[in-house]
């Protein structure tokens, strides 16, 4: 063989032993990384899965204190309101209301239908 060949021969046998290293290397740190990978991945999901249940015992604490809320405005409502106040709001919403037709419940609280509508 000459020099160049040589020279070749040398690189082609030292990129060889670097990859036969590298496999070797990679069979012995593979094993226990896929086993870090995994465990690693398990406690992600315990804390994702943990999170989703703190979030959602907050958000039914949120609707329960809505809840009540409303179950205590509607108290409020239910013992303030008045027959005079009731009045008061039919009258407002006549001033206030665009429509043309309003329907006047009778003695059987059954609205007589367009009785006596003009026609235009």
């Amino acid at each position: 063989m000459d020099q160049e060949e040589m020279s070749v021969y040398k690189a082609v046998k030292k990129i060889g032993i670097v990859l036969l290293a590298l496999l070797v290397v990679s069979m012995i740190v593979g094993p226990p990384y896929d086993l870090w990978a995994a465990h690693y991945h398990r406690q992600v999901q315990v804390i994702d899965a943990t999170a989703k249940a703190e979030a959602a015992t907050e958000l039914a604490t949120a609707e329960v204190n809505r809840a009540k809320g409303v179950a205590e405005a509607n108290r409020i409502i239910a013992t303030s309101i008045t027959e005079q106040y009731l009045r008061y709001l039919w009258i407002t919403t006549l001033q206030t209301n665009d429509k043309e037709i309003i329907y006047v419940p009778t003695e059987a609280n059954i609205p007589i239908m367009e009785a006596g509508r003009t026609v235009k």
